[in-house]
């Protein structure tokens, strides 16, 4: 089988006076992943349960647990709610809107955005409000502190009262003209919410959207437009102050969010989010090569091109092994010590909808394009 290979920018669409860019394969010839051969297990993986979700979901999406529930979004306009512990599904609604955004969650409610930039949010599987937004949205909603938190595609974040759906401030900041068609960073980190504009991150009062302190993670460079794109991609990975993250296709970093301040970042030509523990960091580059760092000063661990040339996920590091997935259905279980090939397996995906997301007990779950939600555990 020959497996797409992550090209860098290929698509450009014109929308009001942004550019929007999403990763998929260029003209050029994709190179031809090579054949990995008979896996020695060395990790078992064992699969929990199935869960069909009609309809397929399209939308690839990041993936937010909460006390064991899970939501998630279709493009077709489906928000659900399931119970993990179960494998159940909760409830179902159909918001009557072709949907752009993964679910943003908190326990209680869950809230999405529109392709036509509506904010809605669902309870008890009932929609309680709906607001218009100035900009497009790609990135998941953050739902904390009784508000709504949405960061749009003109680079500014909005955000709303929970209650009522009254908006209550608006933070803004210029930047280039395009924007990457793709998960953002928005993630609440103690009493303030962290956020990706352009190449920066910054930490924002939530009651007043006040600048708290502003980190450049990578600069525009080049001599056009799309030369200088510079974005911040999902999801970060937080280990108590520390907080890292790709710019795409230019660098990982790592910023101290208590201090505001730029621990170290690095060169690397990658699309996706990175994943990590206290003391090391992993992510995939573009050409299919996994590569693990030091979150204390980023220095290179380990890489291996065993999975080079596949579409590969982001990573989801656990304390048995680092789990990957890519476009053709495959389940990869690489070590976290020199990245050795532990286990794969076939799945019965047909490409996935978002990466791989802990649970408890060492089990995760992934969600595939064809509407089948899969847990396995690593015993």
């Amino acid at each position: 089988m020959k497996y797409p290979y992550s090209q860098s920018l290929a698509l450009i669409v014109w929308a009001s006076s942004l550019i929007f860019l999403t990763g998929c394969g260029s003209g050029s010839p994709r190179p031809v992943a090579p054949p990995i051969g008979e896996v020695k297990v060395l990790q078992p993986l064992k699969e929990s349960w199935t869960l069909k979700l009609p309809p397929p979901i399209q939308l690839t999406q990041s993936l937010q647990v909460i006390n064991q529930k899970v939501a998630f979004s279709g493009a077709t306009g489906q928000v659900t709610l399931v119970d993990l512990s179960q494998g159940k599904q909760l409830w179902q609604i159909d918001v009557g809107k072709p949907l752009q955004t993964g679910a943003g969650f908190d326990g209680d409610s869950v809230a999405v955005v529109s392709v036509g930039n509506e904010l809605t949010l669902v309870q008890d599987g009932k929609q309680l409000w709906q607001k218009r937004l100035p900009a497009q949205s790609f990135t998941n909603p953050v739902l904390a502190g009784e508000r709504v938190f949405v960061l749009l595609a003109d680079r500014s974040v909005v955000a709303f009262d929970k209650a009522d759906g009254k908006r209550l401030w608006t933070q803004q900041r210029s930047g280039e003209p395009l924007v990457l068609k793709q998960n953002g960073v928005l993630l609440p980190f103690q009493n303030t919410l962290l956020a990706s504009l352009g190449g920066r991150f910054v930490a924002l009062n939530p009651d007043n959207g006040q600048v708290l302190w502003d980190v450049g993670i990578a600069n525009p460079r080049g001599l056009n437009d799309l030369e200088r794109l510079v974005d911040l991609v999902g999801t970060a990975s937080r280990s108590n102050n520390t907080v890292c993250m790709r710019a795409f296709q230019a660098q990982i970093g790592c910023v101290n969010a208590v201090r505001g301040s730029l621990v170290w970042s690095r060169a690397s030509v990658g699309t996706k989010g990175i994943s990590g523990d206290e003391t090391t960091l992993v992510g995939t580059e573009s050409n299919g090569v996994v590569r693990a760092w030091n979150r204390g000063n980023g220095e290179r661990i380990w890489d291996t091109d065993r999975l080079k040339y596949r579409d590969l996920s982001q990573p989801l590091w656990t304390a048995k092994g680092v789990v990957i997935t890519d476009e053709g259905g495959w389940l990869y279980v690489l070590s976290g010590k020199d990245g050795s090939l532990l286990n794969r397996l076939q799945t019965p995906a047909t490409g996935f909808a978002s990466a791989p997301t802990a649970l408890d007990n060492g089990s995760f779950v992934v969600l595939a394009r064809n509407g089948l939600l899969l847990a396995y555990q690593l015993p």
